[in-house]
């Protein structure tokens, strides 16, 4: 990874990294978690179905979701046993060394939103939906030790704030002077 003269890294920076690398993990653990401690593998939809039951019967669930659940999520639930700790692990590497960051904290935030909506709101929950959006904030610090900055594959996600054609530029003070006499 090079960088150019100019660009400097700063603490923030880091921070915004490390942020990213500690939310990796995390998503990481979790489906690690889930692989070899729930058992979700030995006794496939047996965790899973009883957490959407449980979530049924939770006051803060909203009825959009509780229909969501109860016909889609159970119908399912077979398929979403399998998906979910897959994807946990393979979102919690790519966020680890920065590969395909931004639609990996997307996709992240996608499911936490579920997580949360099947009334699972704690400060760990709070904690990673607040991570999850700095980082899409400070986007532009989260590439740094990053896959994507190495395969230059950061440039396919950022926005382009620049308009076609229309360029600024300032006058040094000696061009002023020659301007106006």
């Amino acid at each position: 990874m090079q960088m150019k003269k100019n660009e400097k890294v700063g603490f923030f920076s880091f921070l915004i990294v490390l942020i990213r690398m500690l939310f990796g993990v995390g998503w990481l653990l979790a489906g690690v978690t889930k692989i070899t401690e729930k058992s979700w593998f030995k006794e496939p939809s047996l965790f899973l179905r009883e957490y959407l039951l449980e979530s049924l019967q939770k006051s803060n669930v909203p009825s959009f979701y509780k229909f969501f659940l109860e016909n889609i999520a159970f119908e399912q639930v077979m398929v979403l046993n399998y998906i979910i700790p897959i994807v946990q692990v393979i979102l919690g590497i790519f966020l680890i060394t920065g590969l395909f960051t931004i639609p990996s904290i997307l996709i992240c935030l996608f499911m936490h939103i579920n997580f949360i909506l099947s009334g699972n709101m704690n400060l760990m929950s709070l904690v990673l939906y607040t991570s999850a959006f700095s980082l899409i904030i400070f986007r532009s610090d989260v590439y740094y030790l990053s896959l994507d900055k190495y395969f230059s594959l950061n440039t396919l996600f950022n926005i382009n704030r620049k308009k076609r054609g229309q360029t600024v530029s300032m006058l040094s003070n000696k061009e002023k002077l020659t301007i106006n006499p």
